[in-house]
């Protein structure tokens, strides 16, 4: 059986399988399994959909084999799709002779690596200039030009200069900006993008954004700006699933109906599939974009120790009365003569200047020996604590809470 995987594992969830085989080229997309020709939901123009069926009909592509027109093909000659159907016939007569000599479980086939599906997906005619400062990954770029789209060979340029090239085009900036909760816009304003397990969610902030006009106008021209800002931070940061839009409060129908094809017209770029809602009574707009593979901050970052994922820790405060608690329990133990109590320097100093009292009480009340130690490299809810008998060996407590034994 030949599977393809169509969306990677994703956190807890593991990668998406399908019988359905397709193998993506410039303008089109091969499928074995479809043995019919198809044009882009995305292509909306009916003559323009007549033309390519026709044209795709009239290359006679060979039976059991099937394709479909992607977006990049709209506008494309003849020459050029019989070119790019060329290329995926010959890559399918090889993942075919691999299927016929390999042993099962293998990888038949791996979909070209990242440069090369960057330029096969998103160079158009628009694009001057494709710079390149590896000399290995030039040349491979260069090969594969030659033989799928040589009409841009010429724009192909190898930087060999002194200057990182991402600080020359001052890419850098832009990739720190992705990575940032708090997006700046012109004029003022801001829109915050929070990552949650099941959802995405984006709120619109005004700020110092003002127009001469009334507070509806002003809230309009900023969710405007807003929208298109959103759609390029969703294919920037490469976001997928539910992502609801919490732009400001608008009163006009036709005002948030704008909004809504602003909003659509800037995500007609995008190569995922996107499903956008129209404006809901709170003010929200609702959509779904299609995830292939982890977004790029799930692909950087990972979860903090600290704070494991939350975003945020326990307050100095908070963990003295947990220590506190862990000591009323511990209490109730006749076993135990000495606790040690290992915590952050900040807690330790809290609970020998605010706490002391109540500290001396328990061992006034208990003949518990009490032994703090602050740790300076441990981080704000670090805690363990141990406790000993008369003969100095280590007494077992289970009904002290799970984070009581949190290590570094």
């Amino acid at each position: 059986m030949i599977v393809m995987v169509i969306k990677e594992g994703i956190g807890t969830k593991g990668p998406t399988l399908s019988t359905y085989i397709s193998i993506p080229g410039r303008y089109l997309v091969l499928m074995p399994s479809l043995d019919h020709v198809g044009v882009s939901r995305k292509i909306e123009d009916d003559s323009l959909r007549l033309k390519l069926r026709k044209i795709m009909n009239e290359l006679n592509p060979p039976k059991g084999l099937g394709f479909i027109v992607r977006t990049a093909g709209a506008d494309r000659s003849r020459k050029e799709l019989a070119q790019d159907m060329a290329y995926l016939m010959r890559l399918w007569k090889v993942i075919v002779k691999r299927i016929k000599t390999l042993p099962a479980p293998i990888d038949i086939y791996q979909d070209s690596d990242m440069i090369i599906r960057t330029i096969r997906d998103m160079s158009t005619d628009k694009i001057d200039k494709i710079v390149i400062d590896e000399q290995k990954a030039y040349d491979r770029v260069r090969d594969f030009l030659e033989s799928v789209m040589p009409r841009t060979v010429d724009s192909l340029e190898y930087y060999d200069g002194k200057e990182p090239l991402f600080l020359k085009y001052n890419i850098e900036n832009a990739i720190a900006q992705i990575h940032q909760r708090r997006v700046p816009l012109n004029d003022g304003g801001s829109i915050v993008i929070d990552q949650t397990e099941a959802l995405v969610a984006i709120d619109v902030n005004s700020g110092s954004f003002r127009t001469n006009d009334s507070a509806e106008e002003t809230a309009f021209q900023m969710n405007l700006r807003a929208a298109k800002e959103i759609a390029r931070q969703i294919r920037l940061r490469d976001l997928g699933g539910v992502i609801v839009n919490d732009f400001i409060d608008m009163d006009l129908e036709q005002h948030q109906r704008a909004v809504e094809r602003t909003l659509r017209d800037a995500l007609k770029r995008d190569r995922a599939k996107t499903k956008i809602l129209r404006t809901s009574p709170f003010g929200l707009i609702e959509m779904t974009r299609q995830r292939v593979r982890p977004g790029v901050k799930r692909s950087i970052y990972r979860d903090c120790p600290c704070c494991h994922g939350g975003g945020v820790v326990k307050s100095i405060e908070s963990m003295a009365i947990d220590v506190m608690r862990d000591l009323a329990i511990l209490s109730q133990n006749n076993d135990i003569v000495q606790v040690r109590i290992n915590v952050a320097d900040e807690v330790s100093e809290y609970l020998n200047n605010k706490k002391r009292l109540a500290l001396a009480q328990i061992e006034e009340e208990t003949g518990i020996e009490i032994v703090l130690k602050g740790n300076p490299d441990a981080w704000p809810e670090f805690l363990r604590i141990e406790c000993f008998n008369k003969m100095g060996n280590p007494v077992s407590v289970k009904s002290l809470p799970e984070q009581s034994s949190a290590t570094p």
